[in-house]
């Protein structure tokens, strides 16, 4: 099938991309800078120059898509209007170019809130942190198209190759910025490496399904203080790690403090049972000497 995918130079939507194309459908991209449009096409990825806020930049290529797929996120701050914008602009294609249209709308975990020891799945009522109590809602927008198969994806904490929100600790290790970690690292993330996660995005693409949620989480169960201790390690650091209140963290780095202190066990066994889709990779312990190398390597270009 011919797919688009918003967020096209971001970490989670050029590996969905990368994955849609692996498995032998055509992938166009919105993307905003020309600089980096060579470099998509020598992946076999067609950039659409454009903003999520400017549909006329990118709807009549999404038209003609029978699956769209919204990565890109801009809501940091309470800035929902170019996300909402995305999602109105993609349900009103239901009726033109290709169709029948599936719509998959990324959403992530953090809508659980604090889950503690709980373990949570799809039929859990949300109580999502501050900094994404909007998603929710437009969760909800996807979820009841009637024109569209509409699918939201709540992917854990990714990581792998350019290294998603643990690349700060390897950041920290390697004195691009400070070395703090949220809290007092004995709370744990739920995670998801991200080439598992753009199989999940095909495996949902193929699936023919609409109207449905699915977690998308390892089965790991490190702490938060156990991996950037790991992160240290393989960078080679030595120093002191800062271990902040959730208070102090907050005048750094905001309402996205009280995420990354969170305590979450999700479940994903819905993804098992109805996509057949299975985590390849146990966790960022297994695998952290290497997710560092990639990171470096990704962050030198």
């Amino acid at each position: 099938m011919r797919a688009f995918v918003t967020g096209l130079n971001g970490y989670i939507g050029f590996n969905v991309a990368l994955g849609l194309r692996r498995a032998g459908h055509e992938v166009v991209g919105l993307l905003r800078k020309h600089e980096r449009a060579g470099y998509m096409l020598r992946h076999e990825i067609t950039p659409v120059i454009g903003d999520m806020t400017r549909p006329e930049t990118y709807a009549r290529a999404a038209e003609d898509c029978g699956l769209l797929v919204h990565t890109a996120f801009d809501g940091a701050g309470g800035k929902t209007a170019a996300d909402r914008t995305v999602i109105d602009t993609f349900l009103a294609l239901a009726d033109k170019g290709a169709r029948p249209k599936t719509f998959i709308y990324t959403s992530g975990v953090w809508v659980y809130g604090n889950t503690g020891g709980r373990l949570v799945d799809e039929t859990t009522p949300l109580d999502p942190v501050p900094v994404v109590a909007w998603r929710p809602a437009h969760e909800q927008l996807v979820l009841g198209a009637v024109k569209v198969r509409g699918l939201v994806l709540r992917p854990g904490c990714v990581y792998g190759k350019q290294g998603g929100m643990t690349g700060m600790w390897f950041a920290g290790a390697t004195g691009a910025m400070p070395f703090d970690v949220v809290g007092d690292g004995t709370n744990r993330w739920a995670m998801v490496h991200v080439w598992d996660l753009a199989e999940a995005y095909v495996k949902l693409a193929e699936s023919g399904l609409g109207g449905e949620a699915f977690n998308l989480t390892d089965r790991s169960r490190s702490t938060v203080g156990e991996m950037a201790r790991a992160a240290a390690k393989a960078a080679g650091y030595a120093g002191d790690i800062r271990f902040l209140p959730l208070a102090e963290a907050e005048e750094g780095y905001g309402p996205v403090a009280a995420a990354l202190a969170l305590d979450q066990h999700v479940d994903s066994r819905k993804a098992v049972r109805l996509l057949g889709w299975q985590p390849r990779f146990g966790g960022f312990l297994d695998g952290v000497a290497t997710y560092f190398e990639a990171w470096k390597a990704y962050n030198s270009q």
